[in-house]
């Protein structure tokens, strides 16, 4: 009676066990589809690439290769920049993610060698010519979230900033206050006689 018993709590154990799995795929997979439907190619595979991030944490959290701490801030960071990312492609309407970067305050240094204070930081700044700061999400941590500029974005901030700072260029043949060309020095016939 009691083999009977306990081989029935394992089979009730065991298919809670394997309609939750099945559960969990299905939401999965629901949240897949639906992504597929509302996002691009591009977004769908950023978003595709942070369900794979996420699934990498749980697996070394499950092999105890991480501590909680670890997987709990990596989770959130993945969070993060799921809602950043959403956010900007709906706003935008363009099927685009730029390079994100989620960083906590104690992490600023992995991005920068003098680190902004985070109160200074606005939405849109432009910081190094590399980064643009697009705001803060709290998912347990707050996460300052920068994408980083492309090379095409760096170079024109670069030419830009260099319009602006550069002195202004002097025509070598203006006369100058004395009225001589600069460049040219004056000069007198050499005397033929030594004194």
């Amino acid at each position: 009676m009691s083999r009977t018993s306990d081989l029935m709590r394992w089979s009730a154990a065991f298919c809670i066990l394997f309609l939750g799995s099945n559960l969990l795929f299905a939401q999965r997979l629901s949240a897949k589809n639906s992504d597929a439907a509302q996002f691009g190619p591009v977004v769908r595979a950023y978003l595709g690439y942070l369900r794979n991030e996420q699934e990498v944490v749980d697996d070394r959290i499950s092999r105890r290769e991480i501590s909680p701490a670890y997987y709990r801030r990596n989770s959130e960071r993945i969070r993060a920049l799921r809602q950043i990312a959403i956010h900007l492609v709906t706003q935008s309407g363009n099927d685009y993610v730029p390079e994100l970067e989620a960083v906590t305050m104690d992490e600023f240094r992995t991005l920068f060698e003098q680190p902004p204070k985070p109160i200074n930081l606005h939405n849109n700044q432009v910081l190094n010519n590399k980064f643009r700061y697009l705001g803060a999400i709290r998912t347990g941590d707050v996460f300052y979230v920068f994408a980083r500029l492309d090379p095409y974005e760096q170079a024109a901030l670069m030419e830009q900033q260099s319009k602006i700072l550069s002195p202004k260029t002097t025509d070598l043949n203006a006369p100058t206050a004395t009225g001589q060309p600069v460049g040219q020095s004056s000069t007198r016939p050499r005397r033929s006689v030594p004194r």
